[in-house]
């Protein structure tokens, strides 16, 4: 294998090789288990800075013009094989002349940042984790490292099945977190988790299920693939030969996918799991969820509904996830507004900023594509960071309510300086990286749902509010404390400062230069909005928006 195909098959075997070393050690060595998880999560963070380069440094050499293509080209393959430019020699089951599940590894526009943000945030996952994880540590590194395998396996994955496989094993590992080191109602809180995705889950493995038996039948060899990148043009070969005899079939496929992906996206109504996991969750799995794990459903999305349902996504998603998005926005706002537990108000924060994040996917353009994907690592860092920041608040003082706190900028001033950052980023400050990402979701949205826009555009007022509501009431005014027992009080160490200091660098890198992001996954983009654009169905909007033309 050369160095590109170790590094990006590394960027799963790193941290499960490590998850499985943790699991068999004893108790007794829960300090060397800390520093060996550390050593993990560094050494797959330099793969996927790694793989990052190569993938750069490759793309940069492909003639211009050769990424308009009709599905997806992942770079660094492992296995490739040449002669078969959407498959890999890697085989999971083979089942002869009719096909094989394959081993589809890759890295393209649309996942290379998604890893990256996935390695970065494990690294300070598991750094918060040190002061606050006492009790079964080996346990605890190995889930955690098992957890961030199975979310970089779910972004590289190619083939369908192998896509599900990670999809549906992030679950195992984030249940026993949430579970046994999680808060007093971690066990309600958990299985609550398990059930909505789970049986969301199901529903959208068949509708996976349904395209691969669909393409198999309307292909001319009647053999099966699994490989995303074909199934994409063997179902556009069918729509070009007959588009209506495949508008049912199509409407069918999506609102299966609908279901899987809105819960754990989550989509209003389909969100109640969310503050409960999040408040019972240790603050590493609180990262991670609202991080990581919440853009596995708008990378679904992106990745699989969009592509193989376009006509579906005309007819049924502007309408419905559109309005949903839209609610999702002001409910999630106006909740955390009315929040005092400081965790919940940032577990609805993220029900209302991914709403922002599906309106723009669902403008169905270019632009909204753009910030969507934009948004889904933004929101990872800002949001992310807002809970590491809020976890080093409570090992402090073992509270979360904000009315036991008030002007603890004048004793925590680097604490302070980090919430005022990170909350002006969420907030969509421009200069910072909400901005960018946000302004695109909604000019692309504007394009097809301006109605539906401006009531988002609310949303941007509404985060701004509670936002600056909660740095008022906690960090600013006279100063007041809650009972630590006499304990000493220390503002950022270097342990913490560690762990806040790349983000913010992203922060404002991102808000002030994000070309760089844009370009690597403008070809990828493109393919989605070309096979969107591509569509004979009208674009249908709710009742209010039909007076308007379809924009080109």
């Amino acid at each position: 294998m050369d160095m590109a195909t170790l590094s990006v098959v590394g960027l799963m075997v790193v941290p499960l090789a490590a998850a499985l070393v943790a699991a068999v050690l004893g108790p007794r060595r829960a300090a060397w288990i800390r520093w060996w998880s550390l050593a993990a999560t560094l050494t797959a963070l330099a793969l996927a800075v790694l793989v990052t380069a190569q993938f750069l440094a490759v793309r940069g050499v492909r003639p211009p013009g050769e990424h308009a293509a009709a599905t997806f080209r992942p770079e660094l393959v492992p296995g490739a094989d040449p002669a078969r430019p959407h498959a890999t020699t890697w085989m999971l089951l083979d089942f002869g002349q009719r096909g094989a599940v394959q081993f589809y590894l890759g890295v393209d526009g649309l996942n290379v940042w998604l890893i990256d943000l996935t390695a970065l945030l494990m690294v300070s996952a598991v750094l918060i984790s040190w002061p606050s994880i006492q009790e079964r540590v080996p346990e605890y590194y190995a889930w955690l490292l098992a957890l961030g395998a199975g979310m970089t396996g779910v972004f590289l994955a190619f083939d369908i099945i192998l896509f599900y496989i990670f999809f549906e094993l992030t679950l195992v590992p984030l249940f026993f977190l949430i579970g046994i080191w999680g808060g007093p109602e971690r066990r309600h809180a958990a299985r609550k988790f398990f059930i909505f995705t789970l049986a969301g889950s199901v529903i959208t493995l068949l509708g996976l299920l349904a395209v691969v038996a669909a393409c198999c039948q309307a292909s001319p060899e009647r053999s099966l693939t699994f490989s995303i990148p074909e199934l994409i043009l063997r179902l556009r070969a069918a729509l070009e030969a007959d588009r209506a005899a495949w508008l049912d079939f199509q409407t069918w496929v999506f609102l299966a996918l609908l279901v899987g992906f809105a819960v754990k996206v989550p989509l209003f109504p389909v969100h109640t799991w969310l503050p409960l996991a999040h408040v019972e969750a240790p603050t590493a799995g609180s990262v991670l969820l609202a991080g990581v794990l919440l853009k596995l459903g708008t990378y679904g999305f992106l990745r699989l509904a969009l592509p193989l349902t376009p006509d579906a996504c005309a007819i049924v998603g502007v309408p419905v996830v559109g309005t949903l998005a839209v609610v999702g926005i002001l409910y999630g706002a106006l909740c955390a507004l009315a929040q005092d537990d400081v965790k919940k108000l940032v577990a609805y924060s993220s029900i209302s900023h991914l709403g922002f994040c599906m309106l723009g996917m669902f403008a169905l353009n270019q632009a909204g594509l753009m910030g969507s994907l934009l948004q889904m690592i933004n929101h990872g860092l800002s949001t992310g960071a807002l809970f590491l920041i809020v976890g080093m608040l409570y090992d402090r003082y073992h509270t979360r309510r904000m009315a036991d706190y008030g002007g603890l900028g004048a004793k925590l001033g680097g604490l302070t300086t980090c919430m005022v950052v990170i909350c002006l980023a969420s907030a969509g400050l421009p200069g910072l990286n909400g901005f960018v990402g946000e302004a695109l979701c909604l000019f692309g949205a504007f394009a097809t749902m301006p109605e539906l826009t401006i009531l988002a555009a609310a949303g941007i007022l509404l985060g701004a509010w509670y936002l600056l509501t909660m740095l008022r009431q906690v960090f600013f005014g006279p100063l007041k404390e809650p009972e630590h027992e006499g304990r000493d009080i220390a503002d950022l160490n270097g342990r913490e400062v560690a762990i806040l200091a790349p983000i913010l660098a992203l922060c404002f890198f991102l808000g002030i230069y994000p070309k760089p992001v844009m370009d690597a996954a403008r070809p990828d983009v493109e393919v989605v909005a070309a096979i969107l654009r591509d569509r004979t169905v009208p674009l249908v909007r709710p009742p209010a928006l039909a007076s308007h033309d379809r924009p080109q």
